[in-house]
């Protein structure tokens, strides 16, 4: 069998990094589910066998003193647990292959083992309908994890720490060989005594029970900014659940639910609301008073205003989300009242007024009677 070293293309002397980056690049290449050509699955099985000979320090010890005579058992795939367990296996094998691995550089073995980045967190807020229009800072309170402050994170008792795992003996994982018929293959799995980390606490911290970590509430205030909608998340960052063995937090998302409002509708950055006038402003026209976000304002009814048309207030809506200072528009829907009663004064005028559009010939082909021409 040709050497292990010339095998992968590495020096005698490569670190684990250069063996694993060359072991990576030839099992994309070699692989059988890629490489159809004769002698790809021979090759693949070659690489595989030198990567897990020369990736374990003790084995590639006896490989360098005494070459394959100091090695025992059959050929087989290459550490699994070295290569990151199925996701970097995928990514081994596909990553180059249409975009970016399913994972970092390093295998879950170091993962496991190392620094772990904590969880984000969600957390629902409801904010008033001005709240969200405008903007406005909120206080909130949240439940997270932060690193214990009795053992500073280590999950052991003062003057005491972690001891090397005895099951796995410090690795972090478990091997057993099986036999198939297609050959024989290492499984590797997290150890169930130390669940990957390789080591063991014997004597746990009492105020974190060994985990490291401690459930604070902690009060934060969050910016909520002008123009958010229902569905906004903003995220405030490393404010999520803190990480493990030092690992850096998560972050926390807070997810906006605005409340509605009685009498405005919001869509997109305008606002739509109402307003009802009598059929005498509505045909002489008037200047009322409407509601709007930023308070009381002025509207002017033009003469002959009909029913449902929509007046507009520029720039009275919602500021646009990111640019504040550009804002929507308030457009208002007009319903005009009639009234159902008239006193007699009020009949006489509106047969008068009738009348003098009768005269003028003001006639509507769809209109007949004593009212036909009176809005014609």
């Amino acid at each position: 069998m040709a050497d292990y070293y010339d095998l992968l293309g590495v020096a005698r002397d490569s670190d684990a990094d250069t063996l694993k980056r060359a072991y990576r690049r030839l099992a994309r290449q070699y692989h059988p589910d890629i490489n159809k050509e004769p002698g790809a699955e021979d090759k693949f099985k070659e690489i595989g066998r030198a990567y897990e000979v020369l990736s374990d320090p003790q084995t590639r010890a006896r490989y360098d003193q005494f070459g394959e005579a100091g090695l025992g058992g059959a050929a087989g795939m290459p550490d699994m647990g070295d290569m990151g367990g199925f996701a970097d296996l995928f990514e081994t094998f596909f990553s180059g292959f249409g975009g970016g691995g399913m994972g970092g550089s390093g295998g879950a073995g170091a993962r496991r083992r190392g620094p772990r980045q904590g969880d984000d967190l969600r957390f629902d807020l409801t904010v008033s309908f001005s709240e969200a229009v405008f903007g406005k800072e909120k206080e909130i309170q949240i439940r997270h994890l932060e690193t214990c402050s009795t053992c500073s994170g280590s999950g052991a008792k003062s003057g005491s720490g972690p001891t090397s795992c005895g099951t796995c003996g410090g690795a972090g994982q478990v091997r057993r060989a099986t036999r198939t018929p297609f050959g024989s293959f290492t499984q590797v799995a997290p150890c169930p005594t130390c669940e990957g980390t390789g080591q063991v606490i014997a004597d746990p911290c009492n105020a974190c029970g060994g985990q490291g970590l401690q459930q604070v509430r902690k009060k934060l205030r969050i910016n909520i900014p002008a123009g958010v909608d229902s569905g906004t998340r903003l995220r405030v960052a490393n404010e999520g659940n803190a990480g493990q063995r030092g690992g850096p937090p998560g972050d926390l998302y807070v997810f906006l639910t605005v409340q509605s409002h009685p009498h405005l509708r919001r869509d997109g950055i305008n606002i739509h609301s109402e307003v009802t006038v009598n059929y005498l402003q509505a045909i002489l026209g008037d200047t009322i008073e409407v509601e709007t976000v930023d308070g009381a304002e002025q509207l002017e009814i033009p003469a002959g205003t009909q029913p449902g048309a929509v007046l507009t207030l520029t720039g009275k809506g919602v500021p646009k989300l990111g640019n504040p200072v550009a804002r929507g528009n308030h457009l208002i829907a007009i319903k005009v009242q009639l009234p159902t009663k008239l006193n007699r004064e009020e009949k006489e005028l509106l047969e008068q007024l009738a009348g003098h559009h009768t005269a003028k010939g003001h006639k509507h082909p769809h209109k007949s009677g004593l009212f036909g021409g009176l809005f014609g």
